[in-house]
């Protein structure tokens, strides 16, 4: 039998603007220890930056792992345990024929999860939540970090 231990992830995202700057966050904790990863993008949205949060976090992983992954984006964990069911069968189009928003970062992070044993749960943003407000001052340090960087010119 398999006692490995549950890696709980916290991964969050967000915006200054939707479209705008952003930026995503994640902890990740297992056996004690804990690990923060953060970034950010120029022009980008909310919901494309909740999403690479868990795809950033489940690259993360070594090998296979049992993960609960907690977000506070209902798009996210419906899309990845609902939605995309019907979108992966309807040849990655809506019920109304129309392409599926962010197609390339569902199908990465469906290939991500199926590496996994993931259980997505969602959580109450800004409601107190120790492990989803750490994730969110790490998104907005990805943001932070983002616009305080210099612009390159290229030659």
């Amino acid at each position: 039998m398999n006692h490995e231990a549950i890696i709980n992830i916290y991964a969050d995202g967000g915006c200054r603007g939707n479209p705008g700057p952003g930026g995503w966050g994640v902890l990740l904790q297992a056996g004690g220890q804990e690990k923060e990863l953060w970034g950010g993008e120029k022009t980008t949205t909310n919901n494309r930056m909740e999403m690479t949060a868990a795809i950033r976090a489940l690259e993360a992983l070594r090998k296979p792992a049992t993960v609960h992954l907690h977000t506070d984006s209902q798009y996210l964990q419906k899309g990845i345990s609902e939605w995309i069911h019907n979108w992966k069968r309807n040849g990655w189009r809506t019920s109304d024929k129309k392409p599926v928003k962010n197609a390339d970062l569902w199908q990465r992070l469906d290939e991500l999860a199926g590496q996994h044993q993931v259980k997505w749960c969602w959580v109450k943003g800004h409601a107190g939540h120790v492990g989803n407000e750490r994730a969110d001052a790490l998104a907005n340090r990805g943001m932070d970090e983002l616009q305080r960087a210099p612009t390159s010119i290229a030659s």
